[in-house]
């Protein structure tokens, strides 16, 4: 089953982002509490997970960005796309990934924006058929301390 996640499951899927390029699950602080309740009551914050039996297997977020250009429309940001490692290869990301397009044509995005640090041709493959291309924008980051 792809649905968004439940307020009870952060645990679950800290230990999930163990598999992104987390080394260790942060304390349970009071600062971890209202970062989580603010991103689970946030309308425009959307963490999809694939559920096999009672596990969260694989995992994305999308964020809708309101926006003043393209007619007023807005657009979706993807971030933190992972699966467990003992369930890749199943399609369980692209399930939802493809969950992430439904919610953004729901909201009348009018594009969807990922980036990866992989340079694995088979991760670039991957967003590749999943319907991202990387010829369309360059994107340029800067990390902040």
């Amino acid at each position: 089953m792809v649905r968004e996640i439940r307020e009870n499951e952060l645990h679950e899927l800290l230990e999930l982002y163990l598999f992104l390029h987390e080394e260790t699950v942060p304390e349970n602080t009071e600062y971890l509490m209202n970062t989580w309740k603010g991103i689970i009551s946030d309308k425009n914050h959307h963490i999809i997970v694939k559920v096999i039996g009672e596990k969260i297997v694989s995992s994305c977020v999308c964020v809708i960005i309101p926006n003043l250009t393209r007619n007023i429309r807005p657009y979706a940001l993807v971030e933190n796309v992972v699966t467990h490692k003992d369930f890749r290869k199943k399609g369980y990301a692209t399930e939802c990934l493809n969950y992430a397009k439904v919610i953004a044509e729901r909201e009348n995005c009018y594009k969807m924006m990922l980036l990866t640090g992989s340079k694995n041709d088979s991760t670039l493959r991957f967003y590749s058929n999943a319907g991202y291309n990387s010829t369309d924008k360059t994107a340029f980051i800067q990390w902040l301390n």
